[in-house]
């Protein structure tokens, strides 16, 4: 989410921010989805609690059916949400 790259960048926990050109640029390649009513309705089908920005990560990884890459445990403790193996 667009939103949380922005709250990263000023709690100092990521470098780039959303005006750097080359965020900018890679964001260009990635496609970015809407918070729509079924991926609100997934979230609710999650088998974990989170914050709410990673729940809704999550559950649209799961509307999309794409696998997710994460370091949260909670995250990768899931068995719902499709998870990217490495």
């Amino acid at each position: 989410m667009l939103w949380e790259l922005g709250k990263l960048h000023s709690l100092n926990r990521i470098t780039e921010s959303l005006n750097d050109s080359a965020l900018t640029a890679f964001l260009g390649t990635v496609t970015v989805w809407d918070v729509t009513e079924e991926i609100c309705r997934a979230a609710s089908r999650l088998d974990f609690r989170s914050d709410p920005a990673d729940e809704l990560i999550a559950a649209t990884s799961l509307v999309y059916r794409v696998p997710l890459v994460t370091r949260d445990r909670r995250l990768r403790a899931s068995q719902v949400v499709p998870l990217a193996r490495t």
